[in-house]
């Protein structure tokens, strides 16, 4: 049995029909003629499959499925082409639809957040090129040839020595090399670190680095500075921890912690029971920096810090993994 003349025909009798569908419960009527009634042209015509020979069941049964999938996408087509209808097209008396408004995305809305607190406590922004060269990214920031983060597996390549920044401290070196002290200045912007993602790291995340140069600067400024921060971000009463650490670009170095959030510093899983949860890194700028900028380190002095925005936006709203943030998932969104 060839099931083509049939097909053709329901064809051509569906294309009528769809040609004259002029609202949506007429399109609702052909939609259960053809496609999902228990008498729909579709189900009539699969139940002639069984009186087709073995050896073109294959063959007719890929020709149905292909001319429902056709439907299918005609329909929704018709579908969509109503939505979009003046009103005059249906009952004129029905409510106009309110399309759902958009919002800022939480990784923005935070990076927003947190350059307006340093904007308030007198830093300027600054934005630099995605594209870095090596000199920028590694070699200004006292970051020697052999320290692993130059390695391949760390970096994004492009053709040496052009590379994707690996954090924006680049823009700190190009606003050091073009403007002299006193400088103050908060970098945000995309980074690119060959991590394979999962519930922390992501290939591509999104920093806030923070610069200020002058006559006696001291690692008091950046305490107090940090602590107001982070009090204007998660609350008052937040504590800020400093702890030893190393980096290449400043001595001394420290890593920063917050007191926790989540429990108020008494202990849970989110901070391991230890009431403290690292925020960011710091430090003084490192006299060689100053050097390769052509600023004069007996003169001035200066501190640094940078943090991940989507770690910030984590703690803030209570998510648990970064993955969230890049997936756009509106169930996910629709919370912020």
């Amino acid at each position: 049995m060839d099931l083509h003349p049939r097909i053709e025909e329901a064809k051509q009798r569906f294309l009528e029909e769809l040609r004259a569908a002029s609202s949506k419960d007429l399109l609702a009527q052909i939609k259960n003629r053809f496609l999902t009634g228990k008498e729909s042209v579709l189900r009539g015509l699969f139940s002639l499959l069984s009186k087709v020979p073995p050896d073109q069941k294959g063959e007719e049964g890929k020709t149905l499925n292909a001319f429902k999938s056709w439907v299918e996408i005609e329909i929704e087509r018709v579908q969509v082409a109503l939505g979009s209808a003046p009103l005059s097209a249906e009952d004129p008396t029905v409510p106009g639809k309110i399309p759902p408004l958009g919002r800022r995305h939480p990784v923005y809305r935070t990076w927003e957040d947190m350059v307006g607190i340093f904007a308030r406590l007198g830093f300027d922004v600054a934005y630099g090129p995605e594209i870095e060269h090596e000199k920028n990214n590694f070699e200004a920031l006292n970051i020697p040839l052999d320290h692993p983060s130059r390695d391949a597996f760390d970096t994004f390549y492009l053709e040496r020595p052009w590379l994707l920044r690996s954090h924006t401290s680049p823009v700190q070196i190009r606003t050091m090399m073009r403007q002299k002290p006193p400088i103050r200045v908060v970098v945000p912007g995309k980074v690119f670190r060959p991590d394979k993602a999962d519930a922390s790291h992501l290939p591509m995340f999104h920093q806030v680095e923070g610069l200020m140069v002058g006559e006696r600067v001291t690692f008091a400024h950046l305490k107090g500075m940090l602590l107001l921060f982070a009090e204007s971000m998660f609350g008052a009463g937040t504590k800020v921890r400093f702890r030893p650490s190393f980096f290449p670009f400043t001595e001394p170095s420290a890593e920063v912690d917050i007191s926790c959030i989540l429990c108020g510093a008494k202990g849970c899983p989110a901070c391991k029971g230890s009431g403290w949860m690292e925020i960011l890194g710091s430090g003084m700028v490192h006299p060689k920096v100053f050097q390769m900028c052509g600023i004069d380190p007996e003169k001035y002095t200066g501190f640094a810090f940078g943090m991940g925005i989507e770690r910030i936006a984590m703690l803030r709203h209570g998510v648990t993994d970064i993955r969230h943030f890049l997936e756009n998932h509106f169930r996910f969104l629709e919370q912020f």
